[in-house]
């Protein structure tokens, strides 16, 4: 079974590329290139970038996962009767496009060079009770734009939550970490898919699957360096008085992220999360019935009625 190594960049449309690059830097996401048609926005990490907005109408088009080989690369794209091109955006390499059962655009890619990467500050040292390490030292965090370090995450609705989620587990290689669902785990409504790489240990969920008859992107996430980060950005992102603020900050229960929900300007969640679990494939993960006021946070705000617009 192939399996893709992680996610690279997701992508978006909106009509005013001025205006979603004003929110992705107070966000946190810096510059990376941009076009008449097309922004490119990258992280403190080595990926090219992280976000793509083209110019158009509202809505998300799709995201990228990376091959772990070239060979894996071609296996994909052969099992799916797909070419495998040319990669012409920043950083080269190759990719074959496919799309999911709901037609979002997952671009498999490989071999694209990696980007230097932006200065970024150290995680803050902590000091618990039975192991006070910080000594001759001083924690001093100012509200700015939070250090984003890479793309963790997409969660995705759909309509076709068995269809989906066979696509991602058989296609993709990917493998459930943790499920919800209503009445009993025969009727299961959501899934949190991790990379399956065998032992290898991954993030919790890079895909998650939500079948509540919708389509389209439910959120994107982006890893940022520690607590004080996402304090620190979330202060920052209200000091601006312009964007909107969606749910946090709080402590998820499947994955354990802690995490802060915004909106960019076109109505798009997009979430700030740090401190999440690492699984891999002998991750021993459960179904639980789907209570939103429950599964959502162990610790936090209540859940907000934006979140769950």
């Amino acid at each position: 079974m192939i399996a893709v190594a992680d996610i690279a960049w997701v992508r978006y449309a909106a009509p005013d590329l001025d205006l979603m690059e004003a929110f992705l830097e107070d966000f946190g996401l810096h510059r990376a290139q941009r076009t008449a048609t097309k922004l490119y926005m990258r992280g403190c990490g080595p990926e090219p970038f992280v976000h793509v907005t083209e110019k158009g109408a509202k809505r998300s088009i799709g995201f990228a996962m990376r091959a772990r080989s070239a060979d894996d690369l071609g296996i994909i794209a052969r099992q799916q009767g797909v070419p495998v091109m040319k990669r012409e955006e920043s950083g080269g390499g190759e990719v074959a496009t496919i799309f999911d059962p709901d037609g979002n655009r997952i671009e498999i890619v490989h071999g694209y060079v990696a980007s230097a990467p932006l200065p970024s500050r150290a995680p803050f040292s902590f000091n618990p009770s039975e192991r006070r390490t910080r000594r001759n030292d001083t924690v001093r965090s100012a509200a700015r734009p939070s250090h984003v370090q890479r793309l963790g995450h997409v969660a995705i609705h759909t309509g076709k939550f068995k269809e989906m989620r066979a696509f991602y587990l058989d296609v993709l290689g990917m493998r459930i970490s943790d499920s919800y669902h209503m009445g009993t785990a025969a009727n299961p409504v959501a899934s949190f898919l991790h990379c399956g790489l065998k032992q290898e240990f991954v993030d919790h969920h890079t895909v998650a699957l939500i079948g509540d008859g919708g389509t389209g992107f439910e959120h994107c996430a982006f890893e940022v360096i520690d607590l004080d980060d996402v304090m620190s950005g979330n202060r920052y992102l209200l000091s601006r008085n312009r964007w909107q603020h969606s749910w946090g900050i709080g402590r998820h229960v499947e994955g354990s992220q802690v995490f802060d929900y915004w909106r960019d300007p076109f109505g798009n969640k997009i979430e700030h999360w740090t401190d999440g679990d690492l699984v891999n494939d002998d991750y021993a993960g459960g179904s639980v019935e789907f209570n939103p006021t429950v599964c959502l946070s162990q610790w936090g705000p209540a859940i907000t009625a934006d979140f769950l617009a």
